[in-house]
């Protein structure tokens, strides 16, 4: 790929991404939506009662479910972004905070710190995100009083 290629298609990635914890944390559900694939697959399963959901409406269904009375702010940085032609993976750090107005399963709070792997596909000349897989390295959480 030309340097000026790959260059744009990480500046747009790193884009896609940056919208997706804006609109996850102010909960522009359909902005959100439009940043996913129509068969994207989420996977927060690590540590979580939570399935591999499979499909944009249903993944953006379960995150509304799971936070979307929450108070959240996701942050990601120091992206590891492979582009090969029309795809790419990409691995960000990652850091969010998720405060429920009404404790959730004993929990008023937490404090996750870990990965984003993700694979992004260019449809139409946009990227969208295809797949994401959630592991975490630490949880802080908080119980409810």
């Amino acid at each position: 790929m030309a340097d000026t290629a790959a260059l744009e298609a990480h500046l747009a990635i790193s884009k896609v991404k940056a919208r997706y914890c804006r609109m996850l944390d102010t909960k522009d559900w359909a902005g959100f939506g439009a940043l996913f694939t129509e068969d994207f697959v989420l996977d927060v399963s690590e540590g979580t009662s939570v399935p591999v959901i499979r499909g944009r409406e249903a993944a953006l269904q379960q995150v509304q479910t799971l936070v979307g009375s929450a108070r959240t702010v996701h942050q990601v940085h120091t992206p590891e972004i492979d582009v090969q032609g029309d795809e790419a993976q990409v691995i960000w750090a990652m850091q969010d905070r998720v405060v429920w107005d009404t404790p959730r399963r004993g929990l008023a709070s937490i404090t996750g710190y870990g990965h984003y792997h993700e694979r992004y596909v260019r449809q139409n000349g946009e990227w969208k995100i295809a797949s994401l897989k959630l592991t975490r390295l630490h949880l802080d959480v908080q119980p409810a009083l």
